[in-house]
């Protein structure tokens, strides 16, 4: 994926009021199935796997964090249920090896659950924006899945699994095909209003709503309590993880992640230095916003909003505060 196309800015606002459409191929796929697939997910996933609904057609999809027994956080990850004991589960690109490694190991303690490595066999085209529906209806043979379910369709011919998620804050889908599918697929959804966009704008974009980005905000160093995902931690389904993740619950995090908004000029980037302790793990320009906008881990006794803090970036102090997130809203 290109950083731009035609612009950052341009690609970002083409999200926020229209359509944007990203070639998230890179993204990797694995599909668990099998008597013993749900049992082998809610022990390697850190929310409730039997939650996730399955009806008339369209199954569910479920956000939830890959933990080691020490709470640190290997990945983050969405699963959409296929049918009755089939899932498939998301990765970052860069953690695919590793993940498939993980679910691989952990499936010899469950020897009724298959794992499959599916990241061959999809292309993922990621359909964000108020209009992206609209466009993506207008070639699909029937209603698109709700807000949150995932089910398949054709889509100008093509076989789809249409996820009714999204990395922007907009409403929208993620088209899942085969890579054959794709380009024709891409010129479909162009031809009919959508802006491609690159990886500047999926940053930009995930920032102002304060959506992770593993590398960044999330890593092997820190868990979930401390990155503000504990509404994904289920810790009574035993994942691994779950009594390092329970124990940092009950008596609080050193560190929260926290997002800030720098006032005046400036942008801090990854690294810099948060005075008071922290340090910044993410930063850009908002566009929508106008303001130099972040995430930082910072002491839990300066994590409160409306905290000031003073961000050393390349030697310049900034100030900054701490906002609530997400840092962007649209109007109602």
């Amino acid at each position: 994926m290109p950083v731009q196309y035609e612009g950052v800015g341009r690609e970002h606002m083409a999200v926020r009021e229209a359509c944007g459409v990203f070639d998230v191929s890179h993204m990797g796929e694995i599909e668990v199935a099998g008597r013993q697939a749900l049992e082998l997910l809610q022990r390697l996933l850190s929310n409730d796997v039997s939650a996730i609904a399955l009806d008339a057609g369209a199954g569910g999809a479920q956000y939830s964090v890959l933990c080691r027994e020490d709470g640190g956080v290997l990945d983050d990850l969405f699963t959409y249920r296929l049918d009755g004991g089939r899932y498939l589960t998301v990765t970052n690109a860069a953690n695919h090896a590793r993940d498939l490694d993980w679910f691989r190991t952990h499936a010899a303690d469950f020897p009724e659950a298959r794992v499959t490595d599916r990241i061959e066999d999809y292309a993922m085209l990621a359909v964000q924006g108020p209009l992206a529906r609209g466009i993506v209806q207008a070639i699909s043979d029937s209603p698109l899945p709700a807000r949150m379910t995932a089910a398949n369709r054709r889509l100008a011919g093509a076989e789809v699994l249409v996820c009714g998620t999204g990395y922007t804050g907009e409403d929208g889908v993620e088209l899942l095909c085969r890579p054959g599918d794709a380009p024709a697929l891409w010129d479909q959804i162009v031809d009919r209003g959508a802006v491609p966009c690159g990886l500047g704008a999926r940053d930009t974009l995930r920032l102002e709503v304060c959506f992770h980005l593993y590398g960044n905000d999330l890593s092997v160093d820190r868990g979930p309590i401390e990155a503000g995902l504990g509404w994904c931690c289920r810790e009574d389904t035993a994942f691994i993880g779950a009594p390092a993740v329970r124990a940092v619950r009950e008596s609080g995090p050193p560190e929260k992640l926290v997002a800030f908004a720098i006032d005046g000029g400036g942008i801090a980037r990854q690294g810099n230095h948060v005075i008071s302790g922290g340090e910044v793990t993410s930063g850009t320009f908002s566009p929508c916003l106008g303001v130099g906008i972040g995430l930082a881990y910072v002491p839990a006794d300066h994590a409160a909003l409306g905290t000031r803090l003073e961000i050393d970036v390349r030697g310049k102090m900034r100030p900054a505060m701490v906002k609530q997130k997400p840092l962007y809203r649209k109007a109602s």
